[in-house]
């Protein structure tokens, strides 16, 4: 086949031709205006319509033709013909079946007919997918994997997609502590493939695989439905190796293949192999490396080619190779391109005067070429009446010297294997005087400089000749003046002087027309002040400049555009005169910003950009890839960086299964990187997400990335505190912290337990166990063993932990501490000796030495005392042990024996001694009581010290005043130990004193006790109240005389004294009149 003619126009010869439109209210065939698509898809549960319009004069009348024979519509009750239209309407209500035909529409009128295409009319039937119930799919990890999609063929032909957890009840292997999934969409990556035929192909399959399963759905679009296939479960079996595997072809098979496409539409090649570690792709095309353009795309990680729209430059061999690092397979796709007929002229109206020549083009191209076949009005020009002034060859119908026998419209059918066209155009010959059409006397206003176009449209038969004139004189052609062939003058360059009125005439032979147009030429708008592209960091101001020179009789508007709609004005964006300000930007106010000075005869604009420096926009389609135990790869498409360039991005990772969304820092990586490898902890569930990072901040997270698990591996981790301790005499309890969960690193963890006697030539045992502890029995008491414990999973051993020695279970010690005695005994201290005892008599280890105390009686004879037990432990840190007991009672008499203690029991008691401890000073004296027994003097006593620590040999009492304005000097009185009371005369009713009193002993003088008189009324009795009530609620009351007491005892309880109020004679009583005191119920 020879080279194909690209589509170009072609003009036409023969000056004679008229090929402008025609009026309608001049006579002439009918023109085709409007039909349905020659590949009709309808509904029928709708009523179904098959377009038919068109025009003439007189007005068209419609037929059709069904199967290619005569449809009467009349006939059909399901079927009606709109009013001065051919389009049908189709109401199916009975077998709507049997209207699915092959339609054809003619027009016709007395001058001709007009023929539609021939309109295929197909049902739109609803897709069912049966509802069959698919059983889950078990492959092993590492094997490939296709899933069939199969959708209903339509019509149209479907888009399919695949979904993932689409069924409501959850997988068998779902996570009992995941939240429940949700559909999600199956991203494809280089692993994972969704076919040009809809399937799903796995390159290999990971135990991850399983987590969903998996659902076809196919999209049809005619009505927009989405039907999606019964889910079907994947179940892996997984290994604890996957075994690697050299590439082997999924889709196309076998090493070479053919594909034939048309011209114009879409080529997609495929290849899709399997392997482990999953194959790489590549292309070439007739032995060269095959490199991405605008018309071919590699897609789907290098495994699809897309083309989208095919030419002869596409034909050729194209081979793909899938390489890892076992092998490679090579497939070889022969492309062929053929061409369905198009156009390169189709054929146009004829309009002829009588005695003129024309010509009908039909110029088109195909591959194969296409056949050309004429008509007249329907009918083959072989068996039409024959003319002799038209002659037909090949893609050309002339017609010489015409006559009203030559009017007719002409249908030219070009034909191949692939298609057809075919188009109408008519030959009217008539004489029609000349006139101008549109409109007439016209005024327009233009700007110097522009290039205005004056339009005189005009129709007569024969051609009539046009001429434009300045006042109606002479000729405008040539230097700035141009007339074009439908009437229309063109004024290059217009100047101020070219004002004034333009006559355009139309004449022929028979007749003439004119029409005239008023040009005024104003001064141009001129944007002498053009804003200005910036770029500012977010929260900044801004303000764009527009200033304008226009003419001074010509009023102007200003208004600013962003990104082609109207600049909202607001608080924020505000005009200043021309100007534009924007406070406080943000992303949104991010575009371009066009100033557009606006007249009524012209238009001038001037636009800047404003870029917004921002955060970045977070990272999409995050995908995982060669997944291994312990890392996995993670791609993304980076965000915008609005402006400001991405220095680094952040990975986040949660692996909470329990409370998913606790986001943890996983690494950084340059700004410059959207695929890294991320290293990970075996056995593990993960989702990541990415964050983007630039000057001005952080973005927003990402979407997280699918839920994927890495594979598992022998555990790292060392259990850590591993110990022996015996739990009884003949035994040993060996115990460690667990691993944690995250420690595992496959499932069903378990310890390995070893265990030897120490020092000895004996093999190691061992056990295994899921617990945290593990027993020894029958083992000798207290005898040192060699530990060591390590994890293990289903994947392997993990490490041996340090060699640790325990020891078995202690016994009671057989001896007591020999030869206890005190030393260095002071009132409330003494230090204990006593001898070592032998470490083969301890049955365990010497924890420490445990003395046994408590206080016999006192050396005062008539004190009772308490003979509670005490004990203090003493650490065996001294070859010759001793100790100290503090916090003894001095002038006492002691009992005292010691022990030895393992880390279990206490050995037999030792023999006890007796020591005394000297005299001491004396605690306080007790009871310590102040009255005032007359206005002028107060009375003090005491008891004795609850603790005499010795023979109390006298007391000492100080007092003073306590007004700060007498300022008398302390007094100090020391009395005799049979005297424990004193009394002071008083200087005046309100004299206050502090008292202050201590015991003796030979050893010096005891603790003091300090009180102070309280304030005494001047009234011999008084009524006072209780504050706090008594039994029940109720308030107690009396009489209170001047004698009170005020009596404290230290250590002891002190007599009952009560707060009383008193309130004022003659007053009522308020807040800040109350006064309180201390006295003796009475």
């Amino acid at each position: 086949m020879g080279t194909l003619v690209e589509p170009a126009l072609l003009l036409l010869l023969w000056q004679s031709v008229w090929a402008l439109d025609v009026p309608l209210e001049i006579r002439q065939p009918p023109t085709i205006m409007k039909q349905s698509m020659k590949d009709h898809i309808v509904d029928p549960k709708d009523a179904m319509v098959v377009e038919c319009e068109a025009k003439g004069n007189p007005h068209p009348i419609f037929s059709w033709r069904r199967n290619g024979k005569y449809f009467n519509v009349a006939r059909d009750p399901q079927v009606s013909m709109r009013r001065r239209s051919g389009t049908l309407d189709i109401y199916p209500w009975n077998n709507p079946e049997q209207y699915e035909a092959e339609y054809q529409c003619i027009a016709s009128n007395e001058y001709g007919s007009a023929y539609s295409n021939k309109i295929r009319l197909r049902l739109y039937r609803a897709p069912v997918w049966p509802r069959e119930v698919l059983e889950p799919v078990v492959v092993s990890a590492g094997l490939p994997l296709v899933l069939s999609c199969d959708p209903p063929p339509g019509p149209p032909k479907p888009e399919t997609y695949w979904m993932s957890s689409c069924s409501y009840a959850r997988p068998f292997n779902w996570p009992v502590q995941t939240a429940f999934p949700t559909m999600q969409p199956v991203r494809p990556d280089r692993r994972v493939s969704m076919g040009v035929n809809g399937d799903l192909y796995f390159s290999n399959v990971l135990f991850n695989d399983s987590a969903a399963d998996y659902c076809c759905n196919a999209r049809f679009p005619y009505k927009n439905v989405i039907q999606q296939k019964m889910p079907v479960v994947v179940k892996v079996l997984t290994t604890r190796t996957v075994a690697e595997a050299a590439p082997t072809w999924l889709s196309p098979t076998g090493s070479s293949s053919s594909i034939l496409v048309l011209q114009g539409e879409e080529l997609l090649l495929e290849c899709i192999a399997a392997g482990v570690p999953t194959p790489r792709i590549a292309w070439t095309k007739n032995g060269d490396d095959l490199v991405a353009s605008p018309g071919i795309k590699l897609k789907n990680f290098n495994k699809m080619i897309q083309i989208q729209k095919a030419s002869f430059d596409d034909v050729g061999e194209y081979t793909c190779t899938a390489t890892n690092k076992i092998g490679y397979i090579q497939h070889t796709i022969t492309v062929r391109v053929k061409a369905a007929p198009f156009w390169l002229e189709k054929p146009t109206d004829l309009v002829l005067a009588p005695e003129e020549n024309g010509r009908l083009l039909c110029q088109s191209d195909g591959a194969p070429r296409p056949t050309v076949s004429w008509f007249i009005n329907g009918e083959p020009i072989e068996v039409a009446t024959p003319q002799p002034n038209r002659q037909v060859s090949g893609d050309t119908l002339t017609l010489s010297t015409v006559t009203a026998a030559n009017t007719a419209v002409y249908q030219c059918n070009v034909s191949n294997e692939f298609g057809y066209l075919m188009a109408n155009a008519f030959v009217n010959v008539l004489h029609a005087t000349p006139r101008i059409l549109g409109a007439r006397n016209e005024f327009i206003k233009v700007i110097e400089g522009s290039r205005p176009l004056l339009d005189c449209r005009y129709f007569g038969s024969p051609v009539p000749e046009l001429r434009w004139s300045k006042y109606g004189q002479g000729n405008l052609e040539g230097n700035r003046f141009k007339t074009h062939r439908n009437g229309t003058l063109e004024i290059k360059q217009i100047r101020v002087e070219d004002q004034g009125t333009y006559l355009c005439v139309v004449s022929n032979v028979a007749g003439r027309d004119e029409s005239q147009v008023r040009i005024e030429v104003k001064e141009p708008t001129l944007i002498v002040t053009r804003p200005q592209s910036m770029k500012v960091i977010r929260g900044s101001d801004v303000r764009f400049e527009c200033g304008v020179k226009a003419d001074v009789t010509t009023p102007v508007t200003t208004t600013w555009m962003k990104d082609k709609n109207h600049a909202t004005i607001g608080w924020r964006i505000s005009l200043d005169e021309s100007n534009l300000v924007i406070t406080n930007v943000n992303r949104g106010d991010e575009g371009n910003y066009t100033c557009v000075i606006k007249s009524e005869m012209e238009q001038k604009s001037a636009s800047a950009r404003l870029m917004v420096m921002d955060r970045p926009d977070p990272p999409t389609k995050l995908e995982l890839s060669d997944p291994y135990e312990r890392s996995v790869r993670l791609r993304w498409v980076p965000g915008e960086s609005n402006h400001n360039p991405i220095t680094e991005y952040l990975v986040q990772y949660d692996d909470d299964d329990w409370l998913p969304g606790k986001w943890r820092n996983l690494s950084t990586y340059p700004g410059n990187l959207n695929s890294v490898i991320l290293h990970l902890t075996p056995f593990t569930y993960y989702e990541f997400r990415v964050i983007a990072i630039n000057e001005i901040g952080m973005s927003r997270p990402s979407r997280p990335s699918t839920r994927f698990q890495s594979s598992g591996a022998p555990p790292d981790v060392i259990p850590k505190n591993v110990k022996g301790v015996g739990t009884w005499r003949n035994n040993m309890e060996i115990s460690w912290e667990p691993l944690t969960y995250r420690q595992w690193n496959g499932p069903h963890l378990k310890y390995l337990v070893w265990w030897k006697r120490r020092d000895s030539r004996e093999e190691w045992k061992n056990a295994t166990t899921k617990w945290l502890k593990y027993y020894i029995y029958d083992a000798d008491t207290f005898t040192p063993y060699d530990i060591k414990v390590q994890a293990v999973n289903d994947f392997g051993l993990g490490p041996e932990s340090p060699v640790v020695i325990g020891y078995s279970g202690e016994d009671r010690p057989l001896t007591a501490p020999l030869n206890l005695r005190v030393s260095d005994i002071e009132s409330t201290q003494v230090t204990l000796h006593w001898d070592s005892v032998t470490r083969g008599s301890m049955m365990g280890e010497l924890k420490e030495y445990k003395a046994y105390y408590w206080r016999d009686s006192s050396q005062l004879r008539w004190l009772r005392v308490n003979r509670g037990m005490k004990s203090k432990a003493f650490p065996d840190n001294d070859p010759e042990p001793s100790g100290v007991l503090t916090g003894l009672v001095p002038y006492s008499n002691y009992k005292l024996y010691i022990v030895v203690a393992n880390n279990r029991y206490e050995g037999p008691p030792s023999n006890n001694i007796v020591f005394s401890t000297p005299e001491g000073v004396p605690s306080a004296p007790r009871s310590f009581r102040i009255q005032q027994r007359h206005l002028d003097s107060i009375y003090v006593d005491w008891d004795l010290p609850a603790e005499p620590n010795g023979v109390i040999t006298g007391y000492s009492l100080k007092y003073q005043t306590v007004n700060a304005t007498r300022g008398e000097e302390l007094r100090v009185e020391e009395l005799t130990p049979n005297v424990t009371s004193f009394s002071v005369r008083r200087f005046d009713r309100y004299t206050r004193y502090r008292f202050s009193v201590a015991a003796q002993t030979r050893i010096g003088t005891g603790e003091w006790h300090t009180e102070e008189s309280p304030h005494y009324t001047t009234e011999s009795t008084f009524t006072a109240t209780h504050l706090r009530s008594g039994p029940g609620g109720h308030h107690h009351s009396g009489v209170v005389h001047r004698d009170h007491v005020c009596r404290s005892s230290h250590g002891a309880h002190p007599t009952h004294s009560l707060l009383h109020q008193e309130e004022p004679r003659g007053e009522i009583p308020s807040a800040g009149k109350k006064r309180y005191f201390f006295g003796a119920s009475g």
